[in-house]
């Protein structure tokens, strides 16, 4: 496993990183103890970076994640939660509602700090609350040592553009920006290289646009989208290559991306993408995927309040 820096923070982060929103069962129902050993797998094979959310599975994703974590040395993994969002349409990024969350995760996660607290899709509220409220109790959090690092994360990338250059925090959580139908985020490294903000790159497979069924009946891209995922997907069958395998190769080896989240609660999963992306990745089937994907490269869909998704089509 590759290891790269996160920004300013000084964490050296594993370029494949754990995403534990599956073991809230938000994808499919999930064994907690397959839950767990699917963590322990994924540190055994080098991952030391664990993201999670009170919204993930509402709650069940931390406490699965906070047993499993009870066995494993905490030098071993950066833990990472996240605060503001916690349903579907529930929102709160208040200052006493961000400490009071960060407090709760602790219980759950049973651990008296997390290495990073992000402000969870922050496009769904006005930035001035971002500003007012939820970031100077990401900071009252630090003073008082209940996280180290404090970051933001969402979907559009305008949300970045525009509010990077007002703020200042540690880390971002960036997802299906940077993947095979989307590189888009590479606009974003130059003002993240120059405010010296880590990055996480998220979702590898656009949240299974490229996985071998296709995507799932909910997703938010357009038919267009879709149909040029599956065509590449459908290429890469006869050329015997998983696209899946593709995909997580493809994120991790840009050298400027610090590290990729995958999600998953299998273990047998994890074992595979971890050594996917130790192994090098086929040029002639990329330039083709690519190629196939070409239409539809950088087209992403609207999350969140119109001021951050202009010009989206």
């Amino acid at each position: 496993m590759k290891y790269r820096k996160l920004g300013r923070t000084g964490l050296d982060v594993s370029v494949l990183s754990f995403g534990a929103s599956s073991l809230g069962s938000v994808f499919r129902e999930t064994d907690d103890r397959e839950g767990i050993r699917t963590v322990h797998a994924a540190v055994d094979a080098g991952i030391n970076l664990i993201d999670v959310s009170p919204y993930y599975g509402l709650t069940k994703a931390e406490s699965v994640l906070g047993e499993a974590i009870q066995q494993l040395p905490r030098d071993k993994f950066i833990l990472s939660t996240k605060a503001g969002r916690y349903g579907e349409h529930d929102f709160d990024f208040t200052s006493k509602r961000i400490i009071d969350s960060a407090d709760e995760s602790l219980k759950r996660l049973k651990t008296d700090y997390v290495d990073i607290l992000f402000l969870h899709d922050i496009e769904f509220v006005p930035a001035s609350v971002i500003i007012e409220e939820a970031l100077p109790a990401l900071q009252h959090l630090k003073e008082k040592g209940t996280i180290r690092f404090g970051g933001i994360c969402g979907l559009p990338l305008q949300l970045f553009e525009k509010l990077l250059p007002q703020v200042q925090v540690d880390v971002i959580i960036s997802y299906c920006h940077y993947s095979l139908n989307d590189q888009t985020l590479t606009g974003l490294l130059p003002l993240l290289n120059d405010k010296e903000v880590g990055l996480i790159n998220a979702s590898p497979l656009s949240m299974g646009l490229l996985g071998p069924r296709g995507a799932p009946s909910w997703h938010p891209a357009s038919t267009e989208i879709k149909e040029a995922c599956r065509r590449a997907s459908e290429y890469c069958v006869k050329a015997g290559v998983d696209i899946a395998k593709l995909a997580v190769q493809f994120s991790t080896s840009n050298e400027q991306i610090p590290t990729t989240l995958v999600s998953t609660a299998n273990p047998d999963n994890i074992k595979r993408n971890a050594a996917w992306s130790e192994e090098s990745l086929d040029p002639v089937v990329l330039a083709e995927v690519l190629n196939i994907l070409e239409p539809v490269q950088g087209r992403t869909w609207t999350s969140g309040r119109p001021e951050y998704n202009e010009g989206i089509r």
